[in-house]
């Protein structure tokens, strides 16, 4: 018999939560496709106001929050939305 036989120590079978994924409870990831939406809006508030309103400074920087605003809510909700889809 060797003498340095190999022992299991008894916390490797032991189940850990660290690989348990807890579900956030965001607006946005609870529900995406109505974020889709409102991000489409905001991207196309911004365009209008570049178009048609954008002769004054302050409604320049409207309408380019508008567009930052709406293409990261946009993006983040599409991206929850495939996560959800994939399960």
């Amino acid at each position: 018999m060797p003498t340095n036989k190999h022992k299991r120590k008894a916390s490797s079978h032991a189940k850990s939560n660290k690989g348990k994924n807890t579900e956030s409870t965001g607006l946005i990831i609870s529900h995406p496709q109505v974020f889709i939406y409102v991000g489409l809006f905001f991207v196309v508030l911004g365009i209008y106001l570049l178009a048609f309103e954008s002769q004054d400074n302050a409604l320049f920087g409207l309408a380019m929050l508008s567009l930052v605003a709406g293409v990261v809510t946009t993006f983040y909700a599409n991206f929850t939305l495939s996560k959800k889809k994939s399960r």
